[in-house]
């Protein structure tokens, strides 16, 4: 994959997002404007993942999660959410074998036992096939609604408190964080919603505290390398307090 010399040369390498979110918005607005149905801006949609999983995984992101499917998308017409499901494949057809390539892992966070059962075989086959990979870990939010795993992580410990198996005073907010579906990966450091909307939608709540937002206009079938490299520019731009104050 060629690279532009000049938008490698302007970005501080010491300084990339560990894990960078997207709400991946635009796909029905672009495929409007070229007058084709709302399906085909979800096709040309897997592109821009493939495209920017590869150049996260070589700039050394760690972790990259996109949202794929939330809870509420159910609401959309039959039609379009039976296309959604059906993605999957399309995606891991194209790209599983170069994703491999690149040591990229697979894995998803949500409730993918309310897909279909071809959908799920072929999200976890490639989640298997990529087990052992060590580079990036792009992960797909698939049926997922933040509320829903704050509330499904608590069940979670109050059942573990109930058991006997941790103290109250084990529970704190490091320890809650663990038990989320995205317990093992990095802070989430920077988030990107393409599209110029500006809300989470109900995307990853308690992981977003503290990262950086970056409200793109690009429509996710047009985000490309070099918006990436914008908006992670943009997120080195940024002073980042965590609560503190700069000394």
């Amino acid at each position: 994959m060629f690279v532009n010399k000049k938008m490698k040369d302007d970005l501080d390498m010491n300084n990339i997002p560990a894990h960078i979110a997207f709400i991946m918005d635009g796909n029905g607005r672009w495929a409007k404007k070229r007058k084709m149905p709302r399906t085909y801006g979800h096709h040309e949609g897997t592109k821009t993942i493939r495209t920017l999983a590869l150049e996260a995984n070589r700039l050394g992101v760690k972790a990259m999660t996109v949202y794929a499917f939330s809870t509420e998308n159910f609401k959309r017409e039959a039609s379009e959410v039976e296309y959604i499901f059906k993605l999957p494949k399309e995606f891991f057809d194209l790209y599983l074998k170069e994703l491999i390539e690149n040591n990229v892992q697979i894995r998803y966070i949500g409730h993918l036992e309310l897909a279909p059962k071809e959908t799920r075989d072929i999200i976890n086959a490639a989640i298997e096939r990529t087990s052992m990979n060590t580079g990036l870990i792009l992960t797909f939010a698939f049926i997922y609604g933040g509320r829903d795993e704050i509330v499904q992580t608590t069940k979670c410990i109050c059942e573990k408190y109930k058991n006997g198996e941790i103290d109250l005073d084990d529970i704190t907010e490091d320890y809650f964080e663990k038990n989320l579906m995205t317990g093992d990966l990095p802070p989430v450091d920077l988030m990107v919603r393409s599209s110029g909307e500006y809300r989470l939608s109900n995307f990853l709540p308690w992981q977003l505290a503290y990262a950086e937002f970056v409200f793109d206009d690009t429509l996710w079938p047009d985000f490309d390398e070099e918006e990436l490299h914008r908006c992670i520019r943009i997120y080195q731009g940024r002073q980042r307090r965590f609560g503190g104050v700069l000394k």
